[in-house]
């Protein structure tokens, strides 16, 4: 018998049992696949509701504005629901935890199909948000805890591919479905994924141990490294300027490109295409050099949405920059695994609270982008407010790069 390596933390046991399979590549690719579905039925679920908004505020007799609190009541579970469950849920085993948050988002929208009013529509989708930032932190880990040596971020994009991928696909067969028989069978899509999901998780990850010692306090213990909440505001501050533009693409294009009403669609399809082309790129760039890849996105994305403000003016240019913008979601998988990196023992918390910073900076890019446009700044002002949120992130990571030096001197210095 091979003897064991000394000093193996937990992470370090699931890849090396993992690895041992000869069928690995094989069932690696069927459990991504698995999760992937899972992503892609929330991301569905996300997004689909934004393009239905008229159909449900008809039916459910409130104003347009009014429906659209049902986005912030979703986003409000996603922020509320990643922290509490990841640190609820700390002990329980990595299967059973994604099943459960799964069936739980697919009940969600059944439940959502039936909601009889303003009231009960809102406090559904909260409560369909809350699995959400802990689905795809667990399995971020189970997908890097699965992967081969040297790609674990392309492993965590592969999973966020299912999130990319369903506003390119899921979104519109989503929002048809809405149209044609009503918005509430949009909801009934995304359960029925969901549940498929549920099915293939089951049937495809393996049943993956709790890390040793897991439970609430030791992933609490996550929030006392600064490198966690450093990792946190750059996602939070830097990824909101991909929200200050999108959030107002559409009239942009409208009134500021001259894009007939007929061509949003192509041009929202391109963004869709942008987000799954930078999500395999920024994949595959953050395994080779994970602090570069950080870096330089924030770079890139200052420059591509600041090109924006001159883009805006002609169709063409402005249907290529959305494209760019929407490669700017390539930094999502290296900010998972640097989250992964530094929380130490409390992964599971961390890897959460990942999709609670996205969310908070889809609300902060979109509340200050109207508060530009608001400010008589015109359409474009959401591109230098892009660009500034992305230069506000580079500053958060320059802090960050300093604050682990320090750190890395201290014992140097001691022994000196």
């Amino acid at each position: 018998m091979n003897a064991s390596p000394p000093a193996l933390d937990s992470a370090d046991t699931d890849i090396s049992v993992s690895s041992s399979s000869s069928a690995q590549p094989v069932n690696f690719l069927r459990a991504v696949l698995a999760l992937g579905v899972g992503g892609f039925a929330i991301g569905t679920g996300e997004f689909v509701i934004m393009g239905l908004l008229p159909e449900v505020a008809s039916d459910i007799a409130v104003s347009i504005p009014q429906a659209g609190h049902v986005i912030s009541a979703y986003a409000l579970g996603v922020v509320i629901g990643a922290p509490v469950l990841a640190v609820l849920a700390a002990g329980w085993g990595r299967r059973a935890l994604l099943i459960a948050l799964m069936a739980v988002f697919a009940a969600g929208n059944f439940a959502s199909a039936m909601a009889p009013g303003y009231t009960s529509l809102n406090l559904l989708r909260f409560a369909t948000g809350l699995p959400h930032g802990t689905y795809f932190g667990v399995a971020a880990l189970v997908a890097a805890t699965l992967a081969p040596p040297g790609r674990r971020a392309r492993a965590v994009g592969l999973v966020m591919l299912g999130l990319t991928g369903a506003t390119l696909v899921g979104v519109p067969i989503a929002a048809w479905l809405g149209q044609l028989f009503g918005w509430r069978a949009a909801f009934v899509f995304v359960g029925a994924i969901a549940l498929v999901a549920v099915a293939l998780l089951r049937r495809d990850i393996p049943d993956l141990a709790p890390p040793v010692g897991a439970g609430p306090w030791r992933e609490l213990g996550a929030l006392k490294r600064k490198q966690v909440w450093f990792t946190l505001g750059i996602g939070a501050i830097g990824f909101g300027g991909m929200f200050s533009v999108f959030s107002y693409i559409k009239p942009t294009l409208i009134e500021v490109a001259g894009l007939p009403l007929g061509g949003v669609p192509l041009v929202l399809a391109l963004f869709g295409l942008g987000m799954v082309t930078g999500n395999l790129v920024g994949s595959r760039l953050a395994d080779k050099s994970l602090m570069r890849t950080i870096g330089g996105l924030l770079v890139y994305a200052a420059l591509v949405l600041a090109m924006f403000t001159f883009a805006a003016h002609h169709v063409v240019t402005a249907a290529i920059n959305v494209f760019l913008i929407g490669t700017t979601v390539a930094i999502g998988p290296a900010l998972q695994i640097r989250l992964m990196d530094v929380a130490g023992d409390a992964q599971t918390l961390a890897a959460a609270l990942n999709h609670s910073a996205f969310n908070m900076a889809n609300a902060l890019g979109a509340w200050l982008g109207g508060v530009a446009i608001a400010a008589g700044l015109g359409w474009t002002s959401t591109g230098w407010v892009g660009a500034l949120l992305a230069m506000a992130g580079m500053g958060v990571f320059g802090w960050a790069l300093m604050s682990a030096r320090a750190v890395a001197q201290r014992p140097a210095v001691a022994g000196c």
